[in-house]
């Protein structure tokens, strides 16, 4: 291998496909469990960092792409949040031992929260980073015109500008439906593990007050919404990497403890 070549993914078997990972775990030690955003994948910048940083604070690590994105098997019009979430489900059950840590980005914020809350007896602690809870009925359908919403439930799908490059996205309508199953702002959000959220106020995307709506909604008293007056939904200019990385560090630094269920 040249060092320009990136070493190849493990694959994972989980509901007749494959998930696509790098995993370091270290015996007897925390595993910090990366969740990347709708259409991005295991190798952002974010994803990265975070992974040298648990490699030199000798923690485990793991990043994933989900079903139908980077190198898993799947075709993301084909994928739900129940989809993804079992994703992460399989990552945790079947390659962590013992405790680990979330950090996730947008969409890998919802999923970050629904995992903390079926394995609450796994999670140590959890880094929201424009964490993106119920954006598909709240950023995505009811942004829609009546009409375009008939058009979604006749035609099974939508296209939208996207705001990072040329030509649309695409969104399947049962990424809606499957959504509403999967919605927590609305109630009470059972997480007492530690709980940190990191929130642009120049985000674009998800609105900055979601992270107030998650820490209202959390039931546990450890929670932090830390704001950036310059961040977007990307959050990841180097000073925006730095603040990840410090709040890891604090956040690893409490003693685990198993959720209150």
């Amino acid at each position: 291998m040249t060092h320009e070549e990136k070493p190849s993914p493990s694959l994972l078997d989980h509901n007749g496909g494959q998930i696509a990972y790098h995993a370091h775990l270290i015996d007897e030690q925390p595993t910090i469990v990366f969740l990347h955003g709708h259409g991005s994948d295991m190798d952002g910048t974010k994803a990265l960092v975070v992974e040298e940083w648990a490699k030199q604070q000798k923690f485990g690590f793991i990043r994933f792409d989900y079903f139908g994105h980077g190198q898993s098997s799947g075709d993301m019009m084909d994928g739900t949040i129940s989809i993804w979430k079992a994703d992460c489900l399989a990552i945790i059950d079947q390659l962590v031992d013992g405790s680990c840590y979330l950090v996730g980005s947008s969409l890998g914020g919802w999923l970050m929260l629904l995992v903390a809350m079926e394995r609450h007896d796994r999670i140590a602690g959890i880094v929201g980073i424009a964490a993106a809870p119920d954006f598909t009925e709240d950023l995505i359908w009811n942004e829609l015109p009546p009409q375009q919403q008939a058009d979604m439930e006749a035609s099974g799908k939508i296209s939208v500008p996207n705001p990072y490059s040329e030509g649309d996205v695409i969104y399947p309508y049962q990424l809606i439906t499957d959504g509403r199953k999967n919605m927590i702002l609305n109630a009470p959000i059972p997480i007492t593990c530690p709980v940190r959220l990191l929130h642009g106020y120049k985000d674009e995307e998800v609105p900055w007050q979601t992270a107030n709506r998650i820490a209202d909604a959390i039931t546990g008293d450890d929670v932090d919404v830390l704001f950036d007056a310059d961040a977007n939904h990307r959050f990841s200019e180097p000073n925006q990497l730095d603040t990840l990385l410090a709040t890891l560090a604090e956040i690893t630094r409490k003693q685990p403890q198993p959720q209150a269920i």
